[in-house]
């Protein structure tokens, strides 16, 4: 059987393992030791635990810029339980983690899922899987596979791409005067990204409102005084609130997972 186009020597994770433990390092193992020539790129280890929404986000809006190749996704509060473990063929690259809704954003930012397979080949795990750490005996062992030009249907039986799990739609709704949307993810700088599509700034005013509280509506940062909100289009095409200088999380009172109302009065 032919081997998949998009596999290759360069194999991605994003985790939420952290890095005061060993849990990384025992991926980047696994990975010297079954495909010694691959190029790890860590995107990150430092999702909110258990914060599937936030790991598929961050993947999601990173994997287009990377190397065609298999990217690993593992935030899984459901390991050990009945969730599949997969592996998704998209124009783009392939996908190897939990059938949990953490792969399906970034497979459709690589051109959607052309293909997919639950993982129950056990000549493709470690000699004794973990109940606890999938990450280095299922998932890591199964992306060096494919890394190293392996098919994809070698990893186990075909799934129904329909059937895989999907994470809830996020809240957009445009609004006379504006709009209302979800907050998708926080970043470290506390910039609160919506998500809600950049377009639905087109036409509001030079001075907006963000759950009450006056905004400028501008390009950049620096569009705003020092301390003062700014609404802008960020690098991922979304809506996004920050502080000049300042945390806009913090000063908002929001989170992942609240809505908020962008409006022109």
């Amino acid at each position: 059987m032919a081997r998949h186009p998009t596999s290759g020597p360069h194999v991605s994770l994003t985790t939420d393992y952290g890095l005061s433990d060993g849990f990384v390092a025992a991926c980047h193992g696994v990975l010297a030791r079954l495909a010694p020539a691959a190029r790890v790129i860590d995107v990150t280890h430092l999702v909110p635990p258990a914060d599937v929404r936030r790991g598929a986000t961050v993947l999601a809006q990173t994997v287009p810029y990377l190397p065609p190749g298999v990217h690993v996704g593992v935030v899984d509060p459901g390991v050990g339980t009945e969730r599949r473990g997969v592996a998704l063929a998209t124009p783009g690259g392939l996908l190897v983690g939990p059938d949990n809704g953490l792969l399906l954003p970034a497979a459709e930012a690589l051109g959607g899922v052309t293909g997919a397979v639950e993982l129950t080949n056990p000549e493709w795990l470690a000699p004794t899987v973990s109940r606890t750490f999938h990450g280095r005996d299922v998932f890591v062992p199964v992306a060096a596979r494919l890394a190293l030009g392996a098919p994809l249907s070698g990893a186990g039986p075909a799934v129904d791409p329909a059937a895989l799990v999907r994470l809830p739609e996020p809240v957009v709704r445009a609004d006379a005067g504006g709009f209302t949307a979800e907050v998708l993810t926080v970043d470290h700088f506390g910039n609160v990204q919506l998500a809600a599509p950049g377009a639905l700034l087109d036409g509001l005013p030079a001075r907006v409102r963000v759950s009450g509280r006056v905004a400028v509506h501008g390009r950049t940062f620096s569009d705003a005084e020092p301390g003062g909100l700014v609404v802008y289009v960020d690098s991922a095409g979304l809506v996004a609130v920050a502080v000049r200088t300042g945390h806009a999380a913090g000063v908002l009172d929001v989170a992942p997972g609240d809505v908020i109302a962008v409006t022109t009065s």
